[in-house]
This record gives C-alpha cells, structure tokens and sequence, in this order.
C-alpha cells in the first residue's frame, strides 16, 4: 500500500482538534485528542513537545485572528485602539481557550513577535521603558475580561423579587442591547485616558 497523500498526523491537524475539543468543554487532554484523530497517543508527542507544546499550538491558532497591521496606525492611540479591539474579536472567538491561555507562560515564537511590535510601537510613541509593559498588560486584562463578557449571557442578573433591589431592576432595566460593546468602549476610553497621562508626565 502507497502512503496517503495527507499525513495522518501533523501540527496543524492536532491544533484544529484541540480547539475544538476546548471550545466544547474548556479543557483537553492528549489522549481525547488521539481518540478523535484516530491515533494512538503517542504518536501525538511525537509532533508536539507534550501537553504544553499544544497549549503554545493553541495560543498561536487564536492570536492569528489579531490582525497585527493594527500597530502601524498612526496616532500610536489609534493604533491601541484598533489591536485591542481586534485583540477582544479574536479571543471572543474562543473564550473557553481564555484561561486555558492565561495560566501558562506565552512561549509561541509567531505571538512573542507581535508583543514584540506592540512594545517597538509604544517606545516609538515616547512611552518610557518602565511603562511599556504595564500599559500592555492592563490592555490585556481590559480585551480578556470582555472577550469572556461577550460569551455570557445578555441577562446577567436574575431578580426573583425586584422589591428588594429596586435600583439594581431600574439599572438594569435602562441597559440597551450590547451591554458587552458598551463596556468594552468605555473601558477602553478610560483606559486610554490614563495611558495618555503617561505621556504627559514624561
């Protein structure tokens, strides 16, 4: 018998079945995604460098929606702007991976990169070598948080007796549809606000 034209097996291959497995259940494991690919698992570590190596398989698959372009923006705000706001669409797409994603260190070559241009574009801006990464991290924290808000349900809150909080029913009673978009935006411009401040202050 001839060899089949497409690998059983190869990384990307294992990446798709392991976002899959995670975007149903939150989590994956080496020998779940043997059994789906229809191999044993050692012949999956034979591809990957263990379970942490598809986690970094995994990082790579859901940055890729981040359009990194974003960073040549000018002005470099308008820059942060438009990363974060493809930053939360990429991860939204996926936010059973978020902390999955989060809990281990960032080790993918092909995402180190694009850190390494958001930092290149904020030195550029003037940001002092301190700042640069504080200013990176809240935007991440702010982008993360709301990509897991956009995967929960629009009504947040349940009341069985809107007698004892009256103000919380009135508030949220008075919340238009895209609550998530909402506060994603005045986060982000809040956010911005103080990272200009850091500008100013240099």
């Amino acid at each position: 018998m001839g060899r089949p034209r497409r690998p059983l097996l190869d990384r990307e291959r294992i990446a798709t079945t392991a976002l899959d497995i995670v975007d149903e259940q939150g989590e994956f494991s080496v020998p779940q995604i043997a059994k789906r690919l229809g191999v044993q698992t050692a012949s999956v570590y034979h591809h990957v460098d263990g379970r942490d190596g598809i986690v970094e398989l995994l990082r790579e698959r859901v940055a890729a929606g981040i359009d990194g372009a974003t960073l040549d923006a000018e002005p470099w705000d308008a820059a942060l702007t438009a990363w974060a706001r493809s930053y939360r669409a990429a991860f939204a797409a996926h936010p059973r991976a978020i902390p999955l994603l989060t809990t281990s260190p960032v080790r993918a070559p092909k995402v180190l990169l694009q850190y390494e241009k958001a930092v290149r574009r904020l030195l550029d801006a003037g940001f002092a070598l301190p700042d640069v990464m504080p200013v990176i991290i809240a935007l991440e924290n702010l982008v993360l948080g709301s990509a897991l808000d956009l995967a929960a349900p629009e009504a947040m809150w349940e009341l069985p007796d809107e007698t004892a909080t009256p103000l919380l029913a009135r508030a949220l009673g008075a919340v238009p549809e895209g609550r998530a978009d909402q506060a994603f935006e005045l986060a982000l411009t809040a956010y911005l606000g103080h990272v200009r401040t850091l500008l100013d202050t240099e």
